[in-house]
């Protein structure tokens, strides 16, 4: 069995679509230049755009309490 490994995502610097591929770069927690490549579809049919901006909204309203 794989044990999960989880690590923050920092720093985006890099977005690309091209055909069916979506190419997202950043830092990592470590330091580590990292490149994170989806299937398009299968990006947009599991990400909630509308929750993910509703709690955006939420938490930068929290900081300008």
């Amino acid at each position: 069995m794989t044990k999960e490994k989880y690590i923050g995502f920092h720093n985006i610097h890099t977005y690309q679509t091209y055909r069916n591929e979506t190419y997202i770069g950043g830092i990592n927690s470590e330091g580590e230049d990292v490149t994170l490549v989806f299937t398009t579809i299968d990006l947009l049919e599991w990400l909630d755009i509308d929750h993910m901006k509703k709690e955006a909204i939420k938490y930068i309203k929290e900081l300008n309490k």
